[in-house]
Order: C-alpha cells, then structure tokens, then sequence
C-alpha cells in the first residue's frame, strides 16, 4: 500500500501547474514532473540546489534579477506572508518563459516557518501558438530552424498591416532586431551553438509579446516583430523589455554561460509606408544601435 508521501507526490506530480518547495535556506527539496517540462530541468538535477544557482533566475519586466534582493520567495520565508506575480523565468534551453507564480510559507504545527512552497504556470499560450505553428508549417511559412514565422509571412502580415493603417489609421510598431557580433559566436563555438542562440533569442522575443503580435526571422540572426495597437512610446517601452531579457539571457554551451545582446530598430507605422519604406526605416535604425555601441534601442 503506498505511504501517505508517496500519495501526496503521486497528486503533485499530477498538477498541471509546476510546484516546487524549499526550505529555509532556499534549497529545494521538491520537483514536480511539470516544473521538469516548465523549465527542462529534471527533479535530479535541482533537489538538493538553491533555486537562485543559475537554475530559474526570475527576472521581472524590466529585467531585473528577482534573485538579488527582490525575491519574493524569501520575502514569504521572512514573513510568512503569500505572494503572486508574473515573471520570466529561465529555460534550461536559454530562452525566458513568462509565468505566473504563486508563493506561500509552510509552517510547522508551532506555527514556525519550514519552508515555502511555489507554484508556477505557464503564461504564454504555450500550446496555442505550437497548434498555429503546425498549422503554418503545412503552409512553408514557418522557419524550420527558429520555428518562428518565416520572411514570407512577415512580409505578407506586414503587408496586411500596411492596409490596416492607410484605412483606419490604428497605431502599428514595427522592431527590427540584429543579435550583435553573432559571427562571433559561430567562430567560437560552432554553427550548431549559433543555431541555440538563434532559438533561445526567438522564443525570448516571442514569449515576451501578445499572442497577436508577430514575431518573425527576416534571415540570418535578424528578426521583424510587428506589433499591433501601440504608440511611439510604449514601442520604445517594449524594444527595451526586450533588449533587457535577452541580454539577461544565457545558453550553456562547452560548460559555459553563453549570452547575446541585440540591436534594435523601432519605429512606427505610417499611412503612406510601403513594406520596403517601413522595413527600411527600422533597419537603418537598427544600424544606428549598431553604431552606437550595440545592445540598443533606436526609436525613429
């Protein structure tokens, strides 16, 4: 007959949320068979480790690391007080995954505090965008790399776009994002971590938008986001979210952290922009963060 451990493990492993509990000292003693599909590390890997040693790193929006004086996990075990918020964690693969977590203390009968306990739920409509994805696949306009959508679906929703604006005049973003000095990590590590990179840096940019918003890979390590309903200012707002949650970003490759920053080029969308006016007015803004020193944004 299974122990009453054993049956409480068998219900949390069955959850469809990821939950995870620690002691006082932040070390985790709990893995459910979610977090392990959440965030690609096994139960093995991480029982045992403080969650702040390079495993989850919650950052916030502003890409601030929630582990260095603003963890709200060790606000509760400090207070015993429950917490939410809505995160970024860190994939095993590299790229940043929004979720929403759940924090509360485990106290003993005496009322003292043994531990917390986290819950974490995928806030990206994970499978959502994987069942448009198949969809676009059978159409050629996924890239098979980045599973992004390809350069012919971004021209083409951009030129909906376009149509869009010259008739009801709505407000439209466009982002042109280069990974700056890529080259080099090919030269380093090889065409097969570059390929990482490329796949770690997409799915930060597109788990960090709305599902509507579209995020495509113009070629080589550049990529076009087009983002809908949004104004001059929040589209600088939104290129430097993004900047900073991809060079907080890293990728283990060779038992190294390998990270990235990018440039990026954000501009409006006008009524009398053709697809090559408005692709070629952010790339030209994207080479003035180039110029500026790289790990940018330049609104124009």
């Amino acid at each position: 007959m299974p122990s009453r451990d054993d049956f409480f493990r068998d219900i949390l492993n069955s959850m469809f949320d990821g939950v995870y509990f620690v002691d006082p000292e932040r070390r985790i003693t709990f893995w459910n068979r979610t977090a392990e599909g959440l965030t690609g590390y096994e139960a093995r890997e991480v029982v045992g480790r403080r969650c702040a040693d390079n495993i989850l790193v919650h950052v916030d929006g502003d890409g601030r690391n929630l582990c260095e004086g603003l963890c709200p996990l060790a606000r509760t075990l400090e207070d015993g007080e429950s917490r939410e918020a809505d995160v970024f964690l860190h994939h095993r693969n590299g790229h940043r995954v929004p979720v929403a977590i759940r924090i509360s203390a485990i106290r003993s009968p005496a009322g003292r505090i043994t531990g917390a306990v986290e819950v974490f739920s995928d806030n990206s409509r994970r499978l959502a965008e994987f069942a448009e994805a198949d969809r676009l696949k059978r159409l050629a306009l996924v890239d098979p790399m980045t599973e992004l959508r390809n350069r012919r679906f971004t021209e083409m929703s951009l030129q909906s776009i376009l149509k869009e604006v010259a008739r009801y005049s709505w407000p439209m973003g466009l982002l042109f994002v280069d990974i700056d000095r890529f080259k080099r990590v090919n030269d380093t590590y090889g065409h097969e971590a570059g390929d990482q990179i490329l796949k770690a840096v997409g799915q930060t940019l597109v788990q960090s938008v709305r599902s509507f918003d579209i995020v495509g890979r113009w070629g080589g390590e550049e990529f076009v986001l087009i983002i809908r309903n949004i104004t001059g200012k929040s589209l600088g707002r939104l290129a430097e979210k993004l900047r900073v949650l991809v060079a907080k970003s890293f990728v283990t490759l060779a038992a190294s952290q390998v990270g990235v920053t990018i440039s990026i080029g954000a501009t409006t969308i006008s009524p009398d922009d053709t697809v090559e006016s408005a692709i070629g007015r952010a790339d030209q803004l994207m080479y003035r963060s180039k110029a500026a020193g790289r790990n940018r944004v330049t609104l124009g």
